[in-house]
């Protein structure tokens, strides 16, 4: 089944998000390799693909897993989490619609 991770940023996450990015992005690409990867990206704090020093609010991923059980130990695994990016994360089902 597909899984909604949703996560809010801390207050000026981005210098903790470019440090943790690379392992962050390393469990993505595992997902995807492994064809369980939907999308995945982070809420630019303003209106605009570059938010540059604005930085994030946080990030939505939607991937497969077995479980919603498994689901939630992934996103508590995530680096960004150990890093002091993360202020919630909530993982829910999803069910995909459209296209």
């Amino acid at each position: 089944m597909l899984y909604a991770v949703i996560s809010e940023d801390v207050s000026d996450s981005l210098s903790k998000r470019l440090a943790a990015r690379p392992a962050h992005i390393a469990r993505l690409q595992e997902l995807k390799n492994q064809g369980r990867l939907i999308m995945a990206g982070p809420h630019p704090a303003v209106d605009s693909e570059d938010p540059g020093e604005a930085g994030f609010t946080g990030s939505l991923i939607i991937a497969e897993f077995p479980s919603l059980t498994e689901a939630q130990q992934w996103a508590d695994a995530d680096p960004y989490i150990e890093a002091g990016v993360y202020a919630k994360v909530t993982v829910k089902p999803y069910k995909k619609v459209l296209p």
